[in-house]
């Protein structure tokens, strides 16, 4: 089996496939403070709880943002499975031209992103990732990684209303029954949610203008299954997309 593992700001994300199907997914907190031992320990007795032995785990890749983080999880796969993983960066095969002026400043997980995403529409994607920042990531008809948008991811925007304006509260990140708000919670909703899906709205519609031909829009990340409805330009939503991109980019190393 081959373990994928996203490490992102906020959460890391394990996807085991038994061949190019995803049997199992876990979700931990990226802590900075744990070791890789805490980290081999944790994961462990995720497949344990799944009957997973440790020795079906037999190949491993990883992409993260988090360059803290990068090393205890190659450390995770030597001690938790014996395992090198092949880690997402500079020198990997991606079968993706990269046109962004720097490559080395494109997350790996933006990359794995658009792969997977042009893997799936054969054509001009768009692919939006609701994480901690959101990101917009472009790709042309031929499959070239073109560049993209990186705005405040919508949990930070929210935090940060709480934190400086001393008479609001702190509110759950929910669709609201109404977009006019009759009270301060709903006020709040509206304007973190239907404001944010707006703001979708408007740089698809700014970068397909820029572009000038037909793209298709997918979603991922932890709140895409909230927002999407939402908006009128996002037309499919992928949780899966990095985890099935890192597998794709796995396969077309090993035969690299």
């Amino acid at each position: 089996m081959l373990l994928a593992i996203d490490v992102g700001n906020t959460n890391i994300v394990y996807g085991l496939f038994d061949g190019t199907l995803l049997v199992h997914q876990f979700r931990v907190e990226s802590s900075r403070g744990r070791t890789a031992d805490e980290y081999a320990v944790v994961l462990r007795q995720l497949l344990e709880m799944h009957s997973v032995k440790a020795s079906q785990v037999d190949t491993a890749i990883l992409a993260s943002v988090v360059p803290s983080l990068t090393e205890p999880m190659i450390d995770l796969a030597r001690r938790a499975f014996g395992r090198e993983p092949l880690v997402v960066g500079p020198g990997i095969r991606t079968g993706m031209a990269i046109l962004y002026e720097n490559p080395r400043e494109v997350g790996a997980d933006r990359i794995v992103n658009a792969v997977a995403a042009f893997e799936r529409v054969k054509g001009a994607v768009i692919v939006v990732d609701f994480g901690t920042a959101t990101t917009f990531d472009c790709v042309t008809p031929k499959g070239e990684y073109l560049g993209g948008v990186i705005v405040p991811g919508l949990q930070i925007s929210a935090d940060a209303l709480f934190s400086k304006a001393a008479k609001l509260p702190r509110v759950e990140i929910a669709k609201p029954p109404r977009v006019v708000g009759r009270n301060t919670l709903h006020s709040m909703q509206s304007g973190i949610v239907f404001g944010y899906a707006g703001l979708v709205d408007g740089l698809v519609d700014r970068i397909r203008t820029e572009l000038g031909y037909p793209c298709a829009v997918i979603a991922t990340g932890g709140l895409s299954s909230l927002i999407a409805p939402l908006t009128r330009s996002i037309e499919n939503v992928d949780p899966d997309l990095t985890l099935v991109g890192l597998r794709i980019l796995y396969e077309r190393n090993l035969v690299a």
